[in-house]
């Protein structure tokens, strides 16, 4: 049996849509799953190091790990008219060059605010810091992310939606892509396959019995949030869509892919779906 380190991050969606895996609910007569849980820009530099075999990442550093790692069809989380805030303190006015506290050089939030604020003083902090550091005057402001944008203290309020921004740059309201999972090359496509087929069959079956999953979570202190945050937070990034990744989708990352080649950030646009696991290969291979 071959044994893979699958990492992602502690916030809700990642937690959900890997715990039917933890709880025994998948399993796999060929493939072991071993988990570790860091916040998101940790997995995106470490992922960058090729740390991991399977990772979440934010879908801003893909273009960087191309060559070493495919990306999955599943485990993805977009936004649809929502996403990632960017706040500050109430009555604030924000100069051009006001410092701000991102969640990670490589996420998306921070591509998106970079083109928008080219001239803004990002500060690199973990995403459960930012608010903190809004509130304390570290920061001018921060973008808010994960379970964060759901409440945050009534001091602050929302300058600008990564939405908007989104939209902006897009041309258009394609759903906003934040984070997915890329699985690396080195591994032998049939067990690649199988691990995609795995992850993917996780994501069903939570979202299958989301309220059986949703209460153990719960009940074992899994998540930082109460039930009903909980709910509305799956509902917007761990849902049906994040099954597997649909032609929308794809649009939509190769217009972020396009957006970030534009703006100097990546050396050549790609195409999303050149860079999937050729999963025909199976058929191909067995004659199914």
């Amino acid at each position: 049996m071959s044994s893979y380190c699958v990492a992602h991050s502690p916030d809700a969606d990642d937690i959900f849509m890997f715990y039917a895996i933890k709880f025994g609910w998948i399993s796999s007569k060929t493939i072991h799953f071993q988990s570790e849980a860091q916040d998101i820009e940790t997995l995106n530099e470490k992922t960058l190091q090729g740390w991991y075999d399977i990772s979440a990442i934010s879908f801003a550093l893909y273009p960087y790990i191309r060559h070493d790692y495919a990306l999955l069809r599943t485990a993805a989380s977009f936004g649809n008219g929502y996403g990632p805030k960017l706040i500050k303190k109430k009555g604030k006015r924000l100069k051009p060059n006001f410092k701000v506290a991102l969640s990670g050089r490589y996420t998306t939030n921070a591509l998106l605010f970079r083109i928008a604020y080219p001239k803004a003083r990002p500060v690199y902090r973990n995403f459960l810091e930012i608010e903190k550091a809004v509130l304390e005057g570290k920061v001018d402001a921060g973008v808010l992310i994960h379970e964060s944008i759901l409440e945050f203290d009534k001091s602050l309020e929302v300058e600008r939606e990564l939405w908007d921004i989104w939209v902006e740059l897009a041309g258009e309201e394609l759903p906003l892509p934040l984070g997915g999972m890329a699985l690396r090359r080195s591994i032998p496509l049939l067990k690649a396959i199988e691990c995609e087929k795995m992850l993917t069959k996780a994501v069903r079956v939570a979202n299958d019995h989301k309220e059986l999953l949703s209460k153990m979570l719960l009940e074992r202190g899994l998540v930082r949030i109460d039930e009903v945050k909980l709910q509305k937070y799956l509902q917007m990034y761990a849902n049906e869509e994040s099954i597997q990744m649909q032609p929308i989708h794809y649009k939509a990352l190769d217009r972020l892919f396009w957006i970030g080649y534009e703006h100097g950030l990546y050396d050549c646009p790609i195409k999303a779906q050149d860079y999937l696991i050729p999963t025909e290969y199976e058929k191909i291979r067995f004659g199914q």
